[in-house]
């Protein structure tokens, strides 16, 4: 009896063994475009960020990325789910499976492109500094920003403008956070993408009294992947489908980045 045991013992592990080593051999050989579509949900990395991911008055999230996110989501057919990160842990998060991709205004930094298996550009970028507009005339440039205190977001293109420049900084969770800092008054200013300073500040918007002010670099924004993923052409190749049929225009058109996109540039 106990010889019986033991052989059934043995028999179970080896066949959970071999299910197992199955299983770790076909995730293995499994490409990201297939991991995805056998699980039918892209998880999108995003932080809040207007106007390209953020919550309308429903608290639903909107926006030029996350409608993007969303046709392409559409294409591919599977779900897009949008998980709100600490962007400073973007590369990390992608390589956990905690998201699938980092959609959120990202500029493809060395940092990204050595990371990340990224698609092609698809918006121009600049890191601008925001003010309160009745002192950013003082503020021309560079050199008249040293002995002020700033705000940037930990792991941006902001925080990487000023690092450059040599300059001292408070890194912040988002760049919502760096507007906060400004108009609160714990910080002079911040440096955050023109897209956003367009979107939220001056004459009818939600800082009225900040403005903004030099560029300190200028970038592009791409869609980031897991390093060596097959996922960035499979986007690249909607992307072009999308910008033939009209979509990224309308999107451009909805939240004021006609100017800013890449294949309206001539």
């Amino acid at each position: 009896m106990k010889v019986w045991k033991k052989a059934l013992c043995l028999f179970m592990v080896t066949g959970l063994l071999a299910s197992f080593m199955a299983g770790c051999s076909k995730q293995d050989s499994e490409s990201d475009y297939e991991y995805i579509m056998d699980k039918g949900t892209m998880l999108v990395g995003i932080t809040d960020y207007a106007p390209m991911n953020y919550r309308d008055e429903e608290g639903n999230w909107t926006g030029f990325d996350t409608e993007f996110a969303q046709a392409v989501g559409e294409k591919l057919g599977v779900k897009v789910e949008f998980v709100e990160i600490d962007w400073d842990s973007k590369i990390m998060e992608l390589e956990t499976k905690g998201i699938d991709c980092a959609w959120n205004g990202m500029t493809l930094t060395d940092e990204v492109l050595n990371a990340m298996e990224t698609t092609q550009p698809y918006i121009n970028n600049e890191q601008v500094l925001v003010m309160k507009k009745d002192v950013i005339d003082q503020y021309p440039d560079v050199e008249s920003l040293k002995g002020i205190t700033l705000a940037a977001e930990a792991g941006s293109a902001g925080e990487g403008a000023l690092q450059g420049a040599e300059l001292e900084y408070t890194a912040v969770a988002t760049q919502a956070d760096a507007l906060l800092e400004v108009e609160s008054g714990s910080a002079d200013g911040c440096v955050i993408d023109v897209t956003m300073a367009k979107a939220m500040t001056g004459s009818g918007t939600s800082y009225e009294d900040l403005a903004t002010g030099f560029s300190l670099t200028k970038e592009e924004y791409g869609i980031g992947f897991r390093k060596g993923s097959d996922m960035a052409e499979k986007v690249n190749e909607i992307m072009d489908e999308l910008t033939e049929d009209g979509t990224l225009d309308e999107l451009a058109a909805k939240y004021d980045l006609t100017d800013a996109l890449i294949s309206n540039q001539s």
